[in-house]
C-alpha cells in the first residue's frame, strides 16, 4: 500500500515541480521515492505547526534541498533502512541526526539566499550542513566531539559538498575569523544565547537556536540582529535537542 502511495506521490511531485524529484532520478536513485514521501510529510508537519512557527509553507528552495540531500549518506550503516523516516536517529557518542522536519524548519527560519555565508554550530553527521550547502554560497560548521566532527566532515566530503568548511572546536565561541555571517544555526540546546554568536551576525542576520536545559522543554528561537546592533527575538515551537557541549 505504501509503495503504491509513494509512486503516486512521486509522480505528483515530479509533475508539479521537477525540483524535488524526477522520473529519471527515480530510475537511477533507489531512495528517490522515499525522499518524495519524506518531503510530503515535512510539508504536512509545516502546515500543522504553521500557526506557531509562522511558516506553514516552507520555501520552494528549502523543500527542493530536502528532496535532494541523500540522508542515507549521513546515518550509521545499520540505520540506513530508517534514513528517510521523519525522526531523529542516533549517530554515536550521545549525539543524534535531527528530525528532517526540524532540519527543514530551521533552515527556512534562516531565510537562506544563494550569496549567504552561514555558520552551523554542531556538525553532527553533516546532514544539516549538507542541506544548507544546497542553498547558500559557503557553510562553516563546528563540532566539539572530535570523532563525530571527523565523521561528519568525511560524510560531507564523500557526498561532494565542496562549499562546506568543517573544524573541531567549541562552537559557543563561533568562528570569528570566518564571520560575520548572514545567519547562524545551532543544532544543540544552549542554556542561554551565546553572546559571541550574536556578535558574529551581520546586521539583518539571523541566529536560529534552541535554548533551554537538557531535561527541559527547549524553545526554538529566531534572533534577528538589527542595524543598530540590538536584537529582536521570536519564540517558535518547543523542541528537544542534545545539550550544547562546552570545552573544559
Amino acid at each position: 500500500m505504501r509503495s503504491n502511495f509513494a509512486r503516486v506521490l512521486l509522480a505528483i511531485l515530479a509533475a508539479a515541480s521537477g525540483s524535488f524529484v524526477t522520473s529519471s532520478a527515480h530510475s537511477e536513485d533507489p531512495y528517490a521515492t522515499q525522499r518524495a514521501v519524506l518531503v510530503a510529510e515535512i510539508a504536512a508537519m509545516a502546515r500543522a505547526t504553521g500557526q506557531e512557527t509562522g511558516h506553514p509553507v516552507l520555501s520552494g528552495p528549502v523543500m527542493a534541498a530536502m528532496g535532494r540531500v541523500e540522508r542515507h549518506r549521513f546515518v550509521p550503516v545499520d540505520d540506513v533502512p530508517y534514513a528517510y523516516e521523519n525522526r531523529p536517529l542516533p549517530i554515536g557518542h550521545g549525539q543524534t541526526i535531527s528530525q528532517p522536519y526540524i532540519v527543514a524548519l530551521m533552515t527556512d527560519l534562516t531565510a537562506p539566499k544563494p550569496s549567504h555565508v552561514v555558520l552551523e554550530v554542531g556538525t553532527g553527521s553533516g546532514y544539516q550542513a549538507a542541506v544548507l550547502a544546497e542553498l547558500v554560497a559557503q557553510v562553516y560548521t563546528i563540532e566539539i566531539v572530535a570523532p563525530v566532527g571527523e565523521q561528519g566532515a568525511a560524510n560531507l566530503k564523500a557526498a561532494g559538498y565542496g562549499n562546506v568548511h568543517a573544524r573541531i572546536g567549541d562552537g559557543y565561541h563561533g568562528w570569528p575569523e570566518a564571520g560575520p555571517f548572514d545567519s547562524i544555526l545551532v543544532t544543540a540546546a544552549a542554556p542561554a544565547v551565546p553572546p559571541a554568536l550574536v556578535q558574529q551576525l551581520k546586521p539583518g542576520g539571523r541566529l536560529v537556536i534552541p535554548v533551554g536545559g537538557r531535561w527541559d522543554v527547549q524553545d526554538l528561537l529566531v534572533i534577528v540582529k538589527n542595524d543598530d546592533g540590538s536584537t529582536t527575538t521570536k519564540n517558535t515551537i518547543p523542541v528537544r535537542f542534545v545539550p550544547l557541549t562546552r570545552s573544559r
